[in-house]
């Protein structure tokens, strides 16, 4: 089984994904904060990161220079979530080290197929 590490502050969103992957047979792990998802990665094994970019405290894309700084994690693929469509978005979060780039609302059957491109 899978398993994916969702970063994202809104309860709604987190609700929505989660239902998303668990019905689709994915392990979840959730954090709130991008500290505590970098956190989880020290402890758990993640194969894939859903990183929403407007975050409090540390946004996703500091948090997705950090993941790909270290050793450990570099090569775990980071996919930015953005309620943000513009084509200077995409770019920013590409060369902050995303592997991919979501724009919200959330399209169940577009959002699988990125995932499972980074996981085949």
């Amino acid at each position: 089984m899978k398993t994916i590490l969702v970063v994202e502050d809104n309860p709604d969103n987190m609700t929505l994904i989660e239902q998303i992957l668990e019905d689709e047979g994915f392990c979840v792990l959730k954090a709130i904060l991008a500290k505590d998802g970098i956190a989880m990665l020290k402890e758990e094994s993640v194969d894939l990161i859903l990183m929403d970019i407007s975050l409090p405290e540390m946004n996703g894309l500091e948090a997705t220079k950090i993941i790909k700084a270290e050793q450990t994690t570099k090569d775990i693929p980071v996919i930015a979530l953005t309620a943000h469509a513009m084509k200077t978005d995409r770019e920013e979060a590409m060369s902050a080290g995303c592997d991919d780039f979501f724009t919200k609302p959330i399209d169940e059957e577009k959002l699988l197929d990125t995932i499972n491109k980074h996981l085949s």
